[in-house]
């Protein structure tokens, strides 16, 4: 698939077609990380896994240790 880039404000963007958007099971309110290992093309993948994992580890750590942080806040 070829794709150009389009003017969006003051940048360009990059338009993702819906059946990409459904094979990868994102959203338009998915995250995402952009990142590139050669500097000459780019890979883009879904952030949800990690921002969900440290939700959930904060939401843990804020269950086990409430009394703890309480302590600590004083």
């Amino acid at each position: 698939m070829i794709k150009t880039l389009v003017k969006h404000g003051n940048s360009w963007a990059l338009i993702i077609d819906k059946p990409v958007l459904e094979l990868l099971n994102i959203t338009p309110d998915t995250p995402l990380e952009i990142s590139t290992k050669d500097g000459k093309s780019l890979q883009i993948e879904a952030a949800f896994d990690r921002t969900t994992r440290i939700a959930e580890a904060t939401a843990w750590m804020h269950e086990t240790y409430a009394d703890d942080f309480r302590t600590l806040a004083h």
